[in-house]
């Protein structure tokens, strides 16, 4: 079963907000691992509420960024996870290619779009082969 990786800031929570209840809701429609991916340093990650997330969070301190491919090759090994065993969730451009970069499969999440049925579909296909 693939584990979702879920970007935290503008995916997963919305700053000043909170968790974007949709999409958590949809999440917990699935029963694989989650993993929320941050770059969020120790002041970050209180001030955003990670601290307060259900899922296992994940975060390097902006040494690298996401938008550098070392973060998921880091990320793969610590959590002893293969290419082909994730699926990622991510608003940053950047990110999303970086992560793409190693065939890692990603869906961009439009934070201000915040297309819910387009990533189920995504999830849905993605997740079970």
């Amino acid at each position: 079963m693939k584990v979702l990786l879920v970007d935290a800031i503008n995916t997963l929570v919305i700053p000043g907000k909170g968790i974007y209840e949709p999409l958590f809701d949809l999440l917990e429609t699935y029963p694989n691992r989650k993993i929320v991916l941050t770059g969020a340093n120790d002041e970050e990650f209180i001030q955003h509420g990670l601290d307060k997330i259900p899922y296992e969070v994940f975060t390097l301190k902006h040494n690298p960024e996401k938008s550098n491919s070392d973060y998921y090759k880091i990320l793969l090994k610590h959590f002893d996870l293969a290419i082909n065993e994730v699926v990622y969730i991510e608003h940053n451009l950047e990110a999303l290619r970086s992560a793409e970069s190693l065939k890692i499969k990603v869906f961009h999440y439009d934070k201000d779009l915040k297309d819910i049925n387009s990533l189920n579909q995504f999830l849905e296909i993605n997740i079970s082969d």
